[in-house]
């Protein structure tokens, strides 16, 4: 019976609430994170809520911690059946503000994270001809202002899952690459920006989101059961993208407007 999951960043936000859906169907769930506190926490509300597992902190820009956490799944579980790629970190600032340091962290944890994660775990997916969920963002798709960073690691984990999606059919591994917007999250504690300012504007947005981390995973569970590829837990991102494909144009010119405003009102403050 498939019900085994590892998911990666589970000590919080939407990793935590994806522990908590599948765990509601009984699963065991592998648990890791860089916060041994959100790890204890997040096992003890998997418990509450029907499922068990176990967690193991893990730092997922260290490879062999990740293939430690593979080797203790198969120890503990005997193999996996879905992995999710969920660790991710907020970052923001106009291109020429944003360090070599900035692209090295983000890229780092967000798109390298994500290939380390699916290279340590894919023997054990071949065995079970699991699943692979790999967490990006819209910004993967839609690129806005004062992100270039964020959105080309986010980008990287799209483009990822789509070589993955034609690679891996023969094995009859499933992919899945989920493209959430802004949402209630903690992103932010862990985000790295040169200016308070502009922490503030991506705050405003998150708390503007009427979709908490809960709804999103729901949807999540839902659509990978249904086997769909590409992901887009919010309505409003669900047009963006329609529109973006008819007239790229029309989305390039608006992300435009929206970086002279923040030019703006950054100048203002």
């Amino acid at each position: 019976m498939q019900n085994r999951m590892m998911i990666t960043g589970a000590g919080s936000g939407l990793g935590r609430e994806i522990a908590l859906r599948w765990a509601r169907e009984g699963w065991r769930l592998a648990l890791s994170d860089v916060s041994d506190d959100g790890l204890q926490e997040t096992l003890k509300l998997v418990r509450e809520a029907g499922g068990d597992g176990f967690i193991q902190r893990c730092d997922v820009r260290d490879y062999s911690q990740l293939t430690a956490f593979a080797q203790a799944c198969e120890q503990k579980f005997g193999g996996i059946d879905i992995i999710v790629n969920n660790a991710g970190v907020a970052s923001g600032g106009f291109f020429g503000e944003l360090s070599l340091e900035d692209w090295d962290w983000q890229i780092a944890i967000n798109l390298m994270g994500v290939v380390k994660g699916c290279k340590a775990f894919l023997p054990l997916l071949e065995q079970s001809k699991g699943k692979i969920v790999n967490i990006a963002s819209m910004a993967a798709l839609m690129q806005g202002p004062a992100m270039s960073n964020y959105n080309v690691a986010k980008a990287g984990v799209v483009a990822l899952s789509e070589s993955l999606l034609v690679e891996l059919r023969q094995q009859e591994i499933g992919v899945h690459v989920v493209c959430p917007s802004f949402f209630q999250t903690n992103l932010l504690d862990s985000f790295r920006g040169p200016t308070p300012a502009m922490k503030a504007q991506v705050g405003k947005l998150l708390e503007s989101s009427p979709i908490t981390a809960s709804d999103i995973a729901g949807y999540i569970f839902d659509q990978v059961g249904q086997g769909e590829f590409l992901i887009l837990p919010h309505e409003q991102g669900r047009m963006a993208w329609q529109l973006k494909q008819q007239n790229p144009q029309a989305i390039y010119n608006e992300m435009a407007n929206m970086a002279d405003k923040m030019r703006a009102k950054a100048r203002a403050e």
